[in-house]
């Protein structure tokens, strides 16, 4: 492309809801972390090599094939369970922490065993608030 020669016009998006294809015979729960792997969206679990999108923004239910149907998720910075064996901690703010399911996350990759499921943004005796997406 060449360099602008007049005014055009600007196109924005928020970037703060996506809207991906599911795995096949999978369910997303609301409020689950959602991830994608082989470009597919399903749950959050242990695994390498997954993306998170951000959570679920309703109950998707894929009875279909692959990409038969989509879910929508939302970017943010939401509270998820905090795994007690391996605990995040107040010292861990602004690092990032790993995923473990659909609503846990955890201090460390698990021995190169989770992905990285987003930042840590406060530690309470609850949960964890953590920017995904």
């Amino acid at each position: 492309m060449t360099a602008m020669s007049q005014a055009r016009s600007i196109v924005e998006i928020e970037g703060k809801f996506t809207s991906a294809p599911m795995k096949g015979a999978t369910t997303i729960l609301q409020g689950a972390i959602v991830v994608t792997e082989n470009s597919l969206a399903m749950p959050g679990k242990t695994a390498v090599g997954l993306t998170v999108l951000g959570i679920a923004e309703e109950t998707a239910v894929n009875s279909g094939a692959d990409a038969a149907k989509k879910v929508n998720t939302r970017r943010g910075t939401f509270k998820f369970f905090n795994l007690a064996a391996d605990a995040i901690v107040a010292g861990d703010v602004g690092k990032d922490c790993y995923l473990v399911d659909d609503q846990t996350v955890a201090k460390t990759s698990g021995t190169n065993t989770r992905s990285v499921a987003g930042k840590i943004i406060n530690v309470e005796s609850d949960g964890v608030f953590v920017k995904v997406g």
